[in-house]
């Protein structure tokens, strides 16, 4: 197995943790996060799992990063990536893991929002040598697949000279997250074709590296059982195909499995098989934070409405000090991604050197 050093992953090295985790038949949570607090958790679920783990903000999520009372919200949303950005590589190292830092979809209204965050990562690549981001997302999967894949290829070209990657989209995957996709889809497109795939090989591959969420009946969120029907054997062919064209290796596709939130543990497994590294988890994580806040503010509720108890003068600092409380957040998003990476077999698997390798490294 190769070791890597612990923070954030680029280039060969983001490449050499994908081909280990498609090797090993395990992919990575890919976690929204929207401040310091999902950010610190998703780090410290890694590090006790002792698993490697992608960071990433949609659109809406640095824009909150940034604060929502920024006037700009263009800004707020670059601004917001790049500052954590900044904090996640600052930080990453000290928790002992690898860590991917990504962002998620950007639609086609959303491409100048990933121009400017490379904007941003070509100052900061020239003054630290490294990138700012180790990849970004560019989903134009609701546009015919020659624009989608002219404008991916335009803006791989740009993160090449940075050691970036691109994740691109085929099919569309239902639901909606931050404002990015509808319910209101075509069922056929729901389901991305092999030949598809292939296509997108054949003109990104001699570009540069590149992932690929294939949709095989994703959905953004939770959705009662029976609504949606994923159907990984999609994945399989679409491997199998692009294999045969181009005579590669095994699962020459590198794939991203979205709308992770509730999917059937078999479906799971099923698609890590067929060379899936990468699974989406946010709507789970937003309830398991939300949750755990719930029951400490029901189990003390008059903390939460007075200072100081109006019938024995008992001070309440302690209890709505937002340390307390916010910690319990963290910690809900820490059991859940205790799950996840059980689901996705990572646990224990992470490439990074213990942090006196590094150092002697």
């Amino acid at each position: 197995m190769s070791k890597l050093k612990p923070g954030v992953v680029w280039g060969d090295d983001y490449q050499t943790l994908i081909a280990e985790c498609k090797k090993g038949g395990y992919a990575l949570p890919a976690v929204n996060i929207i401040g310091t607090n999902t950010v610190n958790a998703v780090l410290e679920a890694a590090a006790k799992n002792k698993s490697d783990v992608i960071v990433q903000l949609s659109n809406g999520g640095a824009q909150f990063y940034a604060g929502k009372g920024m006037e700009d919200g263009f800004q707020a949303k670059v601004l917001g990536a790049v500052s954590a950005a900044q904090h996640v590589h600052l930080l990453a190292e000290h928790y002992g893991v690898c860590v991917v830092l990504h962002t998620d979809h950007a639609n086609k209204k959303l491409v100048p929002w990933v121009d400017a965050m490379i904007d941003h990562g070509e100052k900061f690549f020239k003054e630290n040598g490294k990138p700012l981001f180790t990849s970004h997302m560019v989903d134009l999967s609701e546009e015919p697949i020659e624009e989608n894949l002219a404008e991916s290829a335009r803006i791989l070209k740009r993160m090449v000279p940075l050691g970036m990657s691109i994740e691109i989209e085929l099919g569309v995957t239902g639901g909606e997250e931050d404002g990015v996709g509808s319910d209101d889809i075509d069922n056929d497109k729901l389901y991305t074709q092999p030949s598809e795939c292939l296509q997108a090989y054949d003109i990104l591959a001699p570009i540069g590296h590149f992932s690929l969420a294939a949709s095989f009946g994703n959905v953004h969120g939770v959705y009662k059982p029976g609504n949606v029907e994923l159907r990984p054997i999609i994945l399989k062919h679409s491997q199998e195909l692009v294999q045969e064209t181009h005579g590669t290796d095994a699962n020459p596709l590198d794939l991203v499995f979205h709308g992770g939130s509730g999917s059937e543990k078999a479906k799971i497994e099923e698609a890590l098989g067929y060379g899936t590294f990468k699974m989406n988890i946010d709507t789970d994580t937003q309830f398991a934070f939300a949750e755990k806040i719930g029951e400490y503010v029901q189990a003390q509720p008059k903390a939460f409405q007075h200072q100081i108890d109006p019938d024995d003068g008992t001070p309440y600092k302690k209890q709505y000090d937002p340390r307390a409380w916010l910690r319990k957040g963290e910690e809900g998003v820490i059991e859940r991604l205790n799950e996840a990476f059980v689901d996705l077999k990572s646990a224990g698997k992470s490439l990074a050197q213990s942090n006196k390798q590094s150092e002697a490294a």
